[in-house]
């Protein structure tokens, strides 16, 4: 046997290492890279006219109220690349808002439209079984909704051990481990609810559960790992690279979350349907490797009358039992 042919009965016959490679070989086919790309291009367009609409939300709300403006402004918004870098006024304009609400919405739906798109691509819906316009658009509008206002709140909740220095509570570092607990739980529980909601599969709440968590640890750690590179480094580099750098590190921030976020979606789909372990090599050659080519095929199936039919030689699958 060849080495490649040992590792690969080796992954096949041990879950800690066939369930993972299964998630980055059903990632791998779906093409889940180019799939952030597009979700990528249209939340780095989203995010300018909802800057504009929260400066001017917050302008209203905390007007009048400077320690609660403040501490928005420096511990809440302070975890999102750029965002920390807008500043918010100090009044607020309904032309304004209006205006920011209406452009957040319109470029908000193309983010949820695509992001639709992706989770059924990731869990084999096949085309023809896919929402039409009118429906997508609508689950778009809850998407957005949902997300956006749970994404904001969790937040500013997230942010309340910090405050606890405005009223004479200096926790320190202690602080910030509350508060990043306290965002990953919350999270968790958004990033699951808009798991289940982002295919029209049924998904159960336990079925989406473990890749919201693994959202909410991605979200977080991207979250301090954007913020204290714009912190630390690109403030040196403000002289070469000016604003420019600033964008480089939101769209990276984009990508990188975006694949996060499929990757856990995967995690789910591999779990609720049991597709590992699957073949290294001379794929399809376990029945885990069959149901996947079998919902590939079926994910193109473009109308009802249009039945996809497939058929496999499986005397070459030699799938070795679990050993653990």
């Amino acid at each position: 046997m060849g080495i490649l042919a040992r590792i690969d009965d080796q992954q096949r016959a041990h879950r800690w290492l066939a369930f993972p490679f299964a998630v980055y070989k059903k990632f791998s086919d779906d093409q889940s890279g180019n799939l952030a790309v597009l979700i990528t291009y249209y939340a780095f367009f989203s995010i300018f006219p909802l800057l504009i609409a929260l400066a001017s939300v917050m302008g209203f709300v905390l007007h009048g109220h400077p320690s609660e403006y403040r501490h928005v402004e420096n511990d809440a918004l302070a975890n999102f690349p750029l965002i920390n870098k807008a500043p918010l006024p100090k009044q607020g304009s309904a032309l304004v808002v209006v205006f920011g609400v209406v452009l957040a919405v319109y470029s908000g739906l193309g983010v949820a439209k695509t992001a639709q798109t992706a989770w059924d691509t990731v869990y084999l819906v096949a085309r023809t079984d896919q929402p039409g316009f009118v429906p997508k658009t609508l689950r778009a509008l809850r998407l957005i909704v949902v997300g956006g206002l749970g994404l904001i709140l969790t937040t500013l909740i997230a942010g309340i051990p910090a405050s606890g220095k405005s009223v004479g509570l200096n926790l320190g570092w202690v602080a910030t481990i509350l508060g990043v607990a306290l965002a990953v739980v919350l999270n968790a529980l958004l990033f699951t609810t808009l798991f289940r909601w982002l295919t029209v599969r049924p998904v159960s709440f336990r079925d989406a559960l473990p890749g919201g968590v693994i959202a909410a640890v991605s979200f977080a750690v991207l979250q301090t790992t954007a913020t204290a590179f714009q912190t630390h480094k690109l403030a040196s580099a403000n002289a070469t690279y000016g604003s420019f750098g600033s964008v480089i590190v939101l769209m990276s921030w984009f990508y990188l979350q975006s694949q996060a976020m499929l990757f856990a979606a995967q995690v789910n789909v591999v779990r609720q349907y049991r597709l590992w372990p699957r073949a290294l090599t001379d794929a399809p050659a376990t029945e885990a490797d069959f149901r996947a080519f079998e919902g590939y095929a079926e994910r193109e199936r473009y109308v009802d009358e249009e039945d996809v039919d497939t058929s496999y030689d499986r005397t070459a699958a030699t799938e070795p039992p679990a050993s653990d």
